[in-house]
């Protein structure tokens, strides 16, 4: 390895690293760890860096990497659910509160119900922090399209919140 190309590399990944961190742990919910499909992802990236149009495009190089990472993972293996504990180590901040674990889990949840790519850009948009103009290169879609994902998921989100609330409420409303 040479020490000039892995400096390229990090220079490119640094600025990129809590937002690509932050994608993973929302992906890999009750599916794998975050952090193995993280190292995985850098390593394809680091041995593909020749493939990399411009330094602009890394991050969404890394994205694509790992949709193809958790596509083929989920084609040799089913999803299984992890115990609690291990679940909740994957996405949350250990100083976090009880409180805001349990609205975690429901919103990983609730995700997870979602269409493939209204989860995505949902994810990409909100937890991730892009914008649209960066969704609509890493989906390879319209503006439109990527704002219909967002607000059907959005919508989607809350019936599935108010279904929810009727469970544990016992029926009432």
């Amino acid at each position: 390895m040479s020490k000039k190309r892995q400096a390229y590399f990090l220079e490119l990944y640094r600025p990129v690293h809590d937002r690509f961190e932050k994608y993973c742990r929302a992906r890999t919910y009750e599916f794998m760890p975050a952090e193995d499909l993280i190292h995985e992802c850098l390593l394809i990236a680091y041995s593909k860096m020749d493939e990399i149009r411009s330094p602009a495009s890394f991050f969404s190089f890394l994205i694509g990497i790992s949709r193809r990472v958790l596509a083929n993972a989920r084609k040799k293996k089913r999803p299984t659910i992890l115990p609690e504990e291990h679940s909740m180590a994957n996405f949350a901040d250990p100083t976090d509160r009880s409180e805001q674990y349990m609205n975690t889990a429901f919103l990983h949840h609730a995700l997870a119900q979602l269409p493939e790519q209204q989860k995505e850009a949902l994810i990409l948009f909100e937890i991730t922090g892009l914008s649209i103009k960066e969704i609509m290169i890493i989906q390879d879609s319209t503006e439109s399209a990527v704002k219909q994902r967002l607000f059907r998921g959005r919508k989607s989100l809350a019936l599935i919140a108010k279904k929810e609330l009727k469970l544990t409420n016992g029926g009432a409303t």
